[in-house]
């Protein structure tokens, strides 16, 4: 379930009880990251077809076949591959994510992607934009059908990125408080020194049975898990 907060701000709740503030991105810099990728992918068909123009027919059958791919695969790979974000979405700090905040998956991808031929209606992306408007958490139609968000990447100043870990489920059933308690950590404790790091972690020492530096690699795992993240 989701509920909306001050303004663009979404409360999700994961399946896992954890709960999530997703800033959710409204119209301009989803345009201008729009644009970015259009151009993008405006300047690799422009390479392309002076490269292949010089095969001639054959040339022109792949120049198709690449056309078809460029309009209708590159967000959808991107979204998939690269955490959500296409270039154009990596430049303004924005990503695409399922409704309950975990990573969007290929046929949700597929969805909002295809469905783009209904927002443009009638032009310029109109029908698209008054959805946007009209919905609180400034969804296309794509989006809405779905089932996916388009929100903010905010990072604080100073933080520093976890530690990539493979994802590990705690030993024992957490409390949705204890959960949000442990994405909290995650969340924070790159930012802080190794020594109130390693102290905070110690709390936790009876769910990982570690202390320290691995308890707190133990509590990067378990968030990941959390957070439904490989």
């Amino acid at each position: 379930m989701d509920r909306l907060l001050l303004d663009t701000h979404r409360e999700v709740v994961t399946p896992e009880g954890v709960a999530l503030h997703l800033p959710v991105a409204g119209p301009v810099p989803r345009a201008l990251a729009w644009l970015l990728d259009l151009m993008l992918r405006m300047g690799l068909l422009l390479v392309a077809s002076i490269i292949l123009g010089i095969a001639g027919s054959a040339g022109m059958g792949l120049y198709l076949a690449l056309l078809f791919a460029v309009l209708w695969f590159y967000p959808v790979l991107f979204e998939v591959l690269s955490d959500g974000r296409t270039p154009g979405k990596r430049a303004l700090g924005l990503r695409v994510v399922a409704s309950d905040g975990s990573p969007v998956g290929w046929r949700a991808s597929f969805a909002r992607n295809l469905l783009r031929t209904v927002d443009m209606l009638p032009f310029g992306y109109a029908a698209g934009l008054v959805a946007m408007l009209a919905d609180p958490g400034a969804r296309r139609i794509g989006d809405m059908v779905a089932g996916t968000l388009v929100i903010h990447r905010l990072r604080e100043d100073g933080m520093s990125d976890a530690p990539m870990v493979p994802a590990l489920a705690p030993a024992i059933a957490l409390q949705p408080s204890e959960q949000a308690a442990v994405v909290a950590f995650a969340e924070r404790a790159p930012a802080l020194g190794d020594a109130r790091r390693d102290e905070l972690a110690d709390i936790a020492s009876p769910l990982v049975h570690a202390r320290g530096a691995q308890a707190a690699m133990r509590l990067y795992a378990t968030a990941n898990w959390l957070l439904g993240r490989a």
